[in-house]
C-alpha cells in the first residue's frame, strides 16, 4: 500500500501534483508545524478508526497560532478532509496522517508574519516508530532540549525537530535505539520525539508540561487511563538524570512511538531490563483503546469508512 493522494492547496489531488517551490519560505527557515495523527485498523470490525481526531486538530491548531498562521481551514472542514482523504486511500491498515501548515511565500527574509499560510495532508500506513518496543536501549543525550523561550516545544514546530535530530543520529550512531533529553536546568525532559513515563514506587511519574515537552495527546490519554482503569497514582514533577538509572520501569509514549517500554538505560538495566508490569498493562489497554475495542472510551475513536 502506498500512499496515492494528499490535501493541498485546498483539494485532494494526486501525491504527485502536491509538489512545492524549492524557494518556500518554510523549506529555508522551517516555518512550519505539522501533526501526527495515528489511524487504527480494527480486524474485526473491519473498520479503520482515527484516534482522537479533534484533539489532533486542536493541537495543529495551536501549534499554527504560535507562527503566527492564519490557517483558512477550521476545525470542522480539516477533519472531513483527514476522513476524506483516508476514504480516498482505502487503507486497510494501521496509519499515520500528517497535516502540515506552511509558510508559502517564494521570498527570502526571516519573519512570521505577513505570509502566506498553506495547509496539506497526507496520510501512509506506518507500524512501529521504535522496532523495540517491548524493550528499547536508550541512553541520555549530550544534546539538551530546545527551552520555551527559543522555540516553544509545546508547539509541534518544524524547525523545532533539527534539535530531535541531533538527539535521535547521535543515539543511532552509537548503537542505541533512542535517547532522553535533558532540559536547560538539567533535569529530564523527554525523548528525542516522544514524552516519558517513568515508574518509581508505586507512582507513575511524568515530567510536567513546563519542562519542555510536547503537550502529548498520548501523554493525556495515558495518564487518564492509568488513573481511572488501572488505579495508579500520577504525579508531575521533575526528574532527575539518575532516577532515570534506579527507577522500577521507564516507558517512551506518543501517537508515533505509542507505548514503548525502555529495558536499558546508558546500558544500566530498568528494573529487570525487560518490560515491567506497569507498563505492560498499560500498552496492552492502550491498545485496546485506539483499536475501538473498549466501549467506554469509543468516543475517541472516529470511523473512517460508513458503517453498516
Amino acid at each position: 500500500m502506498q500512499t496515492k493522494y494528499a490535501f493541498f492547496e485546498g483539494q485532494i489531488v494526486p501525491i504527485e501534483q502536491a509538489q512545492v517551490s524549492v524557494m518556500t519560505h518554510a523549506l529555508h527557515y522551517g516555518t512550519a508545524c505539522f501533526g501526527g495523527i495515528r489511524a487504527y485498523w480494527n480486524d474485526e470490525a473491519e473498520q479503520l478508526y482515527v484516534f482522537r481526531i479533534e484533539d489532533h486538530i486542536e493541537r495543529f491548531l495551536t501549534s499554527a497560532r504560535l507562527l503566527l498562521m492564519n490557517v483558512a481551514h477550521s476545525p470542522e472542514k480539516l477533519r472531513a478532509t483527514v476522513l476524506d482523504l483516508l476514504r480516498c486511500e482505502g487503507f486497510r491498515a494501521d496509519t499515520y496522517v500528517r497535516p502540515l501548515a506552511y509558510k508559502a511565500d517564494l521570498k527570502i527574509g526571516v519573519m512570521l508574519h505577513g505570509m502566506t499560510d498553506e495547509v496539506t495532508i497526507f496520510a501512509t500506513p506506518f507500524g512501529r516508530y521504535i522496532e523495540k518496543e517491548e524493550g528499547a536501549d536508550v541512553c541520555v543525550s549530550t544534546w539538551r532540549r530546545i527551552d520555551d523561550n527559543a522555540i516553544p516545544a509545546r508547539g509541534k514546530i518544524a524547525g523545532a525537530y533539527v534539535n530531535s535530530a541531533f538527539v535521535k543520529s547521535e543515539a543511532l550512531m552509537d548503537g542505541y535505539d533512542e535517547a532522553i533529553v535533558l532540559d536547560q536546568h538539567g533535569h529530564v525532559s523527554e525523548g528525542s520525539a516522544e514524552n516519558l513515563f517513568m515508574v518509581r514506587n508505586g507512582k507513575l511519574i511524568t515530567p510536567s508540561i513546563t519542562a519542555n515537552i510536547l503537550e502529548g495527546i498520548t501523554r493525556r490519554t495515558i495518564m487518564e487511563l492509568a488513573t481511572n482503569e488501572l488505579g495508579l497514582e500520577v504525579e508531575e514533577r521533575e526528574i532527575d538524570r539518575t532516577e532515570l538509572y534506579i527507577c522500577d520501569e521507564l516507558f517512551f509514549c506518543g501517537t508515533g512511538v505509542q507505548v514503548a517500554a525502555i529495558a536499558t538505560v546508558d546500558r544500566r538495566p530498568v528494573g529487570s531490563g525487560k518490560i515491567g508490569p506497569v507498563t505492560k498493562s498499560i500498552r496492552d489497554l492502550y491498545f485496546d483503546v485506539v483499536k475501538g475495542n473498549v466501549a467506554k472510551y469509543r468516543g475517541w475513536n472516529t470511523p473512517v469508512y460508513v458503517e453498516a
